[in-house]
């Protein structure tokens, strides 16, 4: 009984010490995701106010090409529904 009590307690510390590094794997990542994500956002502020504009209308493009494609799918959609109920 007492070998079984510190085989289980050793189970559940290596299994603790395995969680926990995996843990850290993921705050280290974590951490730098946010570091770059930062410095991203530094070099971005230095833009000029041309560069600004021109990167807000490029950002403003992609999402009017988006909403335009889930437009032309939601209409798809609808023409196939219409169709369907018809026959």
């Amino acid at each position: 009984m007492a070998e079984e009590k510190k085989g289980f307690f050793a189970q559940a510390f290596e299994d603790m010490k395995k969680s926990a590094a995996a843990q850290h794997g993921v705050d280290k990542a974590q951490f730098a995701a946010v570091r770059a994500e930062n410095k991203a956002n530094w070099e971005e502020a230095k833009l000029s106010p041309a560069q600004k504009a021109a990167k807000r209308q490029a950002e403003l493009n992609e999402q009017l090409e988006e909403a335009n494609k889930r437009i032309d799918e939601a209409n798809a959609r609808i023409d196939a529904a219409q169709n369907a109920r018809q026959e």
